[in-house]
């Protein structure tokens, strides 16, 4: 068994990985690496989905699978399967996956999402796009035998992740790439224990873990207590004439649920707006898994945007706003309110809830210090970091590691100084960094 790291070991995002057994060869996930595409946005002032696949490589935001061609793999791929629905997972698929005779294969979820991507960049691609159900198996047909894909329920920050355990001659591939352990979700299952047991016991030959926030001492806290934050904030802060703006992930439909449930509390009309916010909950909506749709009203076009910001505008002690714009991203609602590019103004005293994180990279960080700047300038009060992570921390990698007992670790989902705590760790618990846990980089292989 080879394993081949594209995307994702040198950087957060850009995720993709290839198993390859004998004949054949698996793909797991194909995504962007968002800040190159936040840097296009801002130097051209357009949407990612108007670029080429020529122009997205040459920029650094597609995995550098043209080494797939040079590791002779490209003939032999079987199947591409997606463990979630982020864009750091699945946003390149519709530059990348043509170049293969394979399935794309996610939960439904991610595939509804995938489908909106690609309709929104007007590219249709020749591999058939299948859904599997959450803590269901998918048969992979190889050249000269069939291999099982377990797509086993666990928790993160958007619906329906899976971690895809391939079951091969040589052992499982259990690829562990974004999760948490939350045995308390707002929406959806809890981690499919039962299944990561089972499979445990047939025998893991190597876990591919997100090791993001491995050197964090910390077990991460389930999304109750997110949902607990959002209560705090929206029903104790002084609000009654001001107008409440809350940014969140587009793709954190459990996290939305919690803002219009306490909005409801508050005898506020809920408004989402923003395409991306429009993309997701419509997915949701698609597969069952919106029990608040009935509950908002959503724009994402200009005109119906600005026709809600307008009613907004005159009835602000009685509205509350979710929109996208919590990394302070160039051409997002709040981006482009916070400039008064949009038909409402902040006054003093309104309130805008980031529950969110900003993610650490530089773009980001300048971007969202600009965006606080440019609303305090209006005199707005900002409430930050309403959020808990999706992502597990030290404690969380532990128990998951002892539940799993691979024979091999390979640290996955960030920057080598992100993924070296993993080494820390995994020498605690017996495993030997070279021999059985193995930091590898973008562009590398292993033969196990």
């Amino acid at each position: 068994m080879k394993i081949h790291t594209i995307g994702g070991y040198n950087e957060v995002g850009k995720n993709m990985t290839i198993v390859e057994i004998d004949d054949d060869a698996i793909v797991l996930d194909s995504g962007f690496f968002m800040p190159a595409i936040v840097e296009m946005q801002e130097e051209e002032n357009q949407k990612h989905q108007e670029y080429s696949e020529k122009k997205l490589r040459a920029n650094g935001a597609l995995p550098d699978d043209i080494l797939v061609e040079k590791l002779g793999l490209r003939s032999k791929v079987r199947a591409i399967l997606l463990g979630h629905a982020h864009l750091d997972h699945i946003g390149a698929i519709p530059y990348t996956s043509y170049r293969y005779n394979a399935p794309v294969v996610g939960t439904p979820f991610t595939i509804s999402v995938l489908k909106k991507i690609m309709d929104d960049a007007k590219i249709r691609i020749p591999n058939r796009v299948l859904s599997v159900n959450p803590n269901s198996s998918f048969i992979i047909k190889g050249k000269k035998r069939s291999y099982k894909a377990e797509f086993v329920n666990i928790t993160h920050s958007t619906p329906q992740t899976s971690m895809i355990a391939i079951h091969t001659p040589e052992g499982i591939v259990l690829y562990a790439n974004d999760f948490k352990i939350d045995n308390t979700p707002v929406l959806g299952l809890p981690p499919n224990y039962t299944a990561l047991k089972k499979i445990a016991k047939q025998g893991v030959k190597v876990m591919i873990v997100d090791s993001l926030y491995s050197g964090d001492n910390r077990k991460t806290p389930s999304e109750k207590v997110a949902r607990a934050l959002v209560e705090e904030v929206l029903l104790t802060i002084k609000n009654e004439k001001n107008a409440v703006f809350v940014s969140t992930f587009s793709s954190h439909i459990a996290r939305i649920k919690s803002i219009v449930d306490f909005s409801k509390k508050l005898g506020r009309d809920v408004y989402v707006i923003g395409r991306s916010m429009n993309k997701y909950i419509s997915s949701a909506n698609e597969v069952g898994i919106c029990p608040f749709k009935k509950d908002i009203q959503l724009g994402s076009y200009k005109k119906r945007v600005e026709s809600i910001l307008r009613k907004v505008s005159k009835n602000r002690q009685n509205s509350l706003v979710i929109c996208t714009g919590h990394q302070g991203e160039p051409g997002s609602i709040l981006d482009r309110l916070s400039r008064k590019k949009l038909p409402f103004e902040f006054k003093q005293g309104d309130n805008v809830i980031f529950s969110s994180k900003t993610i650490p990279v530089p773009v980001n960080i300048a971007n969202k210090e600009n965006l606080d700047k440019r609303l305090k300038k209006s005199g707005v009060r900002i409430f930050d970091d309403v959020h808990v992570s999706g992502h597990g921390g030290r404690e969380d990698l532990r128990d998951i590691i002892s539940i799993i007992n691979p024979e091999h670790i390979i640290p996955s989902h960030g920057s080598t100084q992100q993924l070296t705590p993993l080494l820390e760790l995994a020498k605690e618990m017996g495993y030997r960094a070279g021999t059985n846990c193995h930091l590898l980089h973008d562009g590398q292989s292993i033969k196990l």
